[in-house]
């Protein structure tokens, strides 16, 4: 009987950025908005968010050939398949292997607060500055965008879909800050008090995994268990963490 869930599964967050460099930046200076050119799917890597990448996927290939993913899903962003496809170049799974690209695993929609630093809220939308403040980041929608309940929605889906399809196998997504932690939300059974305790913690790592494997004996039909989260390669170790999205920013994650 094929099992209900993979045997291995990886949540990766992306490399560093360009927009998390130009958030940064933006917040030193005090600006209002990010200085970026890019609409937020287009948003690259940054230099730096490469050598994660790379190291990543050369960290997967030292290892044991069933150690490395047999399926590879990625976020369409341009920065979760970049890094994604570094992964794959540096022998973290098989040349061959295709990058399914899932809309479902896209960053959390800013809607009116895209591209603005805490500043930029706080001056030109301190209603929703207001509002965040009262109903907090896990349930605060800003009109266009989404709260945390709606990514854990879509993610919902994406994990129905993972579990029809590939039961029994190795399966690494590459996708967003958010992403990582609302997929904890949905396979720890977290409410909001327990996934904002984690989240006040620190910040995922750019390229950092958070790793579950199938425990056949957890539950009628298995389940999988937290191995390790919030780990990265052996080089990108000590790179310093960059900035929380989603935190009182619509900045790029």
């Amino acid at each position: 009987m094929t099992p209900r869930w993979p045997s291995i599964l990886w949540i990766v967050r992306h490399g560093q950025s360009a927009g998390n460099v130009a958030r940064d930046a933006a917040d030193a200076a005090g600006d209002l908005r990010i200085g970026l050119d890019h609409r937020d799917v287009d948003v690259p890597l940054s230099k730096l968010g490469e050598e994660q990448s790379r190291a990543l996927g050369e960290w997967f290939a030292s290892g044991e050939e069933d150690g490395r993913p047999e399926v590879m899903l990625a976020s369409p962003y341009l920065r979760a398949l970049q890094t994604a496809e570094i992964f794959r170049g540096a022998g973290g799974c098989a040349p061959e292997e295709k990058i399914c690209v899932d809309e479902r695993l896209r960053e959390k929609e800013f809607g009116i607060l895209d591209g603005l630093t805490r500043a930029g809220i706080e001056a030109s939308q301190p209603e929703q500055a207001r509002y965040r403040a009262l109903l907090g980041k896990f349930y605060h929608r800003p009109p266009g965008g989404e709260s945390w309940c709606d990514v854990i929605l879509r993610l919902r889906s994406l994990l129905d879909t993972v579990s029809l399809h590939y039961g029994g196998r190795r399966v690494m997504i590459v996708a967003h800050q958010v992403v990582v932690l609302c997929l904890r939300t949905i396979i720890e059974n977290l409410g909001e008090k327990e996934i904002l305790a984690i989240d006040r913690q620190g910040d995922v790592a750019n390229c950092a995994i958070t790793e579950y494997r199938f425990d056949p004996d957890g539950g009628r039909d298995g389940n999988l268990v937290l191995a390790r989260y919030n780990v990265t390669a052996p080089m990108a170790g000590e790179i310093p963490v960059t900035d929380e999205p989603d935190a009182m920013v619509a900045a790029r994650g």
